[in-house]
């Protein structure tokens, strides 16, 4: 959990507003709520071309303090700071690469004391073979791996060559199961033949669900809450307050990594209390780390029931509306969720409400691209009941 720069702010950034960023964080609650990383996207190296004739450091002018008392003056906050590099001569917005120099870079991240890599392969190996990509990011693994520091290891490659599959082997702790997000809840197609919006997002998440545990997670990409189409750098034209509250509620539910991408300065109130709902990052946080997959879906596919077991074996459900009318959902635990649970409460997750006990199926009315929450549990009968 934490902030990234991209979305928002793409390469524009320096010391100044991380250091401001993580004020906002102390004072707003976010940083009490668990988002503790932050993560400079593309854009803090010194030089844009080729590794082969620049090295990798910081750019002055950003930060001119130098990335090791940045990580210090996080970490005496309470925060982590991560930091981005890619295996090819240059990373996506052409600044120096790591290409060949990863043991060089690795040692570099730790002795200035980073927390998180975000090691992106769009540039030099967007269409390489699979087993290419496979061995440019264990190199910096193995890279990370040397140097004993404890260093979250993201693996991006936008989704492709099947990533899910081998990045947990490799070493990494969580990878981009799709390609780039757009501020979007549900575009028609993909904007410029490219971006995944949230229901896009959700629906690669269900071929792949089986692949993610406890040390190695799907990332559905950074949280678009609060950018409401005016980001400086992601495409889309933004989404409700609704939308915005189901995507998060989503992204909990599939123990996606939650870094907020907008400018947090600006959330409104109401974002605020989306980002900050411990309930909902409970779920994203629970330890038996099963990831929501779907149970049922109307023949039209708009309305859906999602669910997953917690530690405590309590069950975390979702009711989705992805049409554009308010309908009605029932579930039945034995029919839609196959547990033989003949009586059971529940809490709804968004109002903090318990609800229950009931011994028949549960009816919520859900307004169109409204995800309603509940944690579910069993309640043993007793003589009577």
């Amino acid at each position: 959990m934490g902030w990234s720069t991209w979305n928002n702010f793409g390469p524009m950034i320096n010391e100044t507003l991380i250091k401001r960023t993580m004020h906002f964080l102390e004072t707003s609650g976010l940083h009490a709520a668990g988002y503790i990383y932050l993560s400079l996207d593309d854009g803090w190296q010194h030089h844009k071309g080729p590794r082969s004739l620049y090295p990798l450091e910081p750019d002055p002018s950003k930060f001119p303090s130098g990335m090791k008392a940045l990580a210090d003056y996080a970490h005496e906050r309470g925060f982590k700071l991560g930091i981005y590099s890619g295996p090819g001569e240059e990373t996506c917005a052409g600044y120096t690469g790591s290409a060949g120099h990863e043991r060089e870079d690795a040692r570099m991240f730790a002795e200035w004391g980073i927390d998180h890599l975000k090691y992106d392969a769009c540039c030099s190996h967007g269409d390489a073979p699979q087993a290419e990509v496979m061995d440019v990011m264990l190199d910096m693994s193995l890279a990370l791996l040397s140097t004993n520091a404890s260093i979250v290891y993201h693996a991006c490659h936008c989704g492709w060559s099947q990533i899910w599959e081998w990045a947990l082997e490799i070493g990494a702790n969580h990878w981009r199961i799709g390609q780039d997000i757009s501020d979007d809840f549900n575009y028609p197609g993909n904007r410029e033949k490219y971006y995944f919006d949230v229901l896009d997002m959700l629906d690669r998440g269900n071929e792949v669900a089986g692949f993610s545990k406890p040390g190695g997670w799907n990332d559905y990409d950074m949280l678009i809450v609060g950018l409401d189409g005016e980001s400086g750098q992601l495409v889309g034209g933004g989404a409700s307050d609704v939308e915005y509250r189901t995507h998060f509620s989503l992204w909990c539910l599939v123990n996606s990594p939650l870094f907020i991408g907008a400018d947090v300065e600006k959330l409104d109130a109401y974002d605020l209390e989306t980002l900050t709902n411990g309930e909902m990052i409970a779920v994203n946080q629970d330890a038996k780390g099963e990831q929501v997959t779907l149970q049922w879906s109307s023949e039209d596919g708009e309305l859906q029931i999602y669910a997953r077991t917690l530690a405590d074996e309590s069950l975390a459900v979702a009711l989705l509306n992805r049409g554009s009318e308010t309908a009605y959902i029932t579930v039945d635990m034995r029919r839609d969720l196959t547990v033989p649970w003949d009586v059971y409460r529940l809490r709804d997750l968004w109002k903090h409400r318990d609800l229950g006990p009931y011994d028949i199926p549960f009816t919520a009315e859900v307004r169109s691209h409204e995800a309603k929450v509940y944690r579910v549990w069993k309640v043993e009968c007793r003589v009577g009941c």
